[in-house]
């Protein structure tokens, strides 16, 4: 395996460079005959594809999965439709020119504000943004700029933020053992959208936020309203790749992936198949035209690594999200108020309270009973995402 992968990787970046699936063929078919043997190895109830879900997720399964996507795919959809057939927003502001030493500035001092502990982290410049650490008192973020996208750098340094508040939450007394660790992808997943999206894109942010914003970048955002600064940061528009996608669409492809690797591994698809059955997904569910190999199913690095079984965490994540948010405005007094005021403390001192301090204690299904008293519920996600779409797009109730 390590050695299918080592050569794997080489080969999708020569593929990615010719644009061409055909060079990438070979070495991830023999990687996915791989992957159908570590399966059987690590063994398995109902569907092989739950043993590679549980290296990333434990407890994770193919029946809850199919359950999630099975009852938020048509909601989606609908969401999306309806939109659709409404005037677009307005987001030509946020391509404007913003030098990257005034970005880089910002940047930091919005985490400070945030309430990240820059004498337990730091944060540096990385082409694709990430987070590592080596204990809770080390906690490392990156973030990339583009200067003509603000939006690159802003919600990648408050993603990655939600993963560092995880990991500097995380007990020092069982650093090393499995109470120091975090419970799963999917829960780090859920801390860095809950930061990104339900805080960082709220209304709320924009009217607290844009002031430090205007005052780092007078010129391109003195005529931006709270309101068209809400709009913009939350456009919804199809397209090709998965890591630029809105919060809506991004599930489709999530949900493309995930049917396309569980085909693979129960052999009811081949990989020489990929590239029709990918780009005949991404035409039906999100009306997107794939042109390409290298805008279709050469984008995402994972495979090349042999990383089976993690996309779904990704969406899995957004879910729990808004599960544990709708939790938290219920539980913590005047949560929004505080926020306002630009104080994440009692947001943070709940979740540290509530999901931090336990490790590994709970799979990420009995975490959310822990916390919610049930377990994932999609309703949350689409409650959230129709409430802060309808006032955008003025759609009907």
């Amino acid at each position: 395996m390590a050695e299918t992968i080592n050569k794997s990787f080489h080969q999708w970046i020569e593929a990615r460079k010719q644009n061409d699936f055909s060079i990438f063929l070979p070495l991830l078919s023999e990687l996915v005959v791989l992957k159908r043997e570590e399966a059987h190895i690590l063994g398995f109830d109902d569907h092989p594809y739950n043993a590679l879900l549980n290296e990333h997720d434990k407890g994770s399964t193919v029946k809850l999965i199919d359950q999630v996507f099975n009852s938020i795919r048509t909601p989606l959809k609908n969401l999306l439709d309806q939109i659709q057939n409404q005037p677009q927003v307005e987001d030509k502001f946020l391509f404007s020119y913003y030098p990257k030493d005034k970005q880089w500035q910002f940047g930091l001092e919005m985490l400070r504000r945030l309430g990240y502990d820059f004498n337990a982290g730091r944060q540096d410049i990385s082409e694709h943004p990430f987070s590592v650490s080596f204990n809770s008192n080390d906690v490392r973020i990156t973030t990339r700029i583009n200067e003509n996208d603000l939006g690159s750098m802003t919600w990648s340094c408050i993603h990655e933020l939600g993963h560092a508040f995880y990991e500097q939450g995380l007990p020092d007394i069982h650093y090393g053992l499995p109470l120091g660790e975090a419970i799963s992808y999917t829960i780090h997943e859920s801390q860095s959208r809950l930061w990104e999206n339900h805080v960082g894109r709220s209304g709320v942010f924009c009217e607290t936020w844009l002031p430090l914003f205007i005052s780092y970048f007078p010129g391109q955002l003195k005529d931006v309203s709270p309101l068209d600064f809400f709009a913009a940061i939350n456009k919804v528009n199809p397209s090709l790749i998965r890591t630029e996608a809105d919060e809506l669409t991004y599930h489709f492809h999530v949900m493309i992936r995930y049917e396309l690797e569980k085909k693979l591994v129960e052999k009811s698809l081949e990989v020489a198949d990929i590239p029709a059955y990918w780009n005949e997904n991404y035409r039906q569910l999100l009306n997107v035209a794939v042109p390409d190999d290298l805008k279709g199913c050469l984008q995402d690095v994972h495979w090349s690594h042999g990383s089976f079984g993690y996309f779904p965490t990704y969406s899995l994540g957004s879910f729990y999200a808004s599960q544990f948010y709708a939790t938290a405005t219920r539980e913590i007094p005047l949560l929004e108020e505080s926020l306002r005021k630009s104080d994440t403390r009692p947001l943070l001192h709940w979740l540290r309270n509530q999901i931090h301090r336990f490790g590994r204690m709970y799979t990420s299904e009995e975490m959310s009973v822990h916390i919610t008293g049930e377990g994932l519920n999609v309703s949350h996600f689409i409650k959230y995402l129709t409430d802060k779409y309808r006032l955008i797009y003025k759609l009907p109730v």
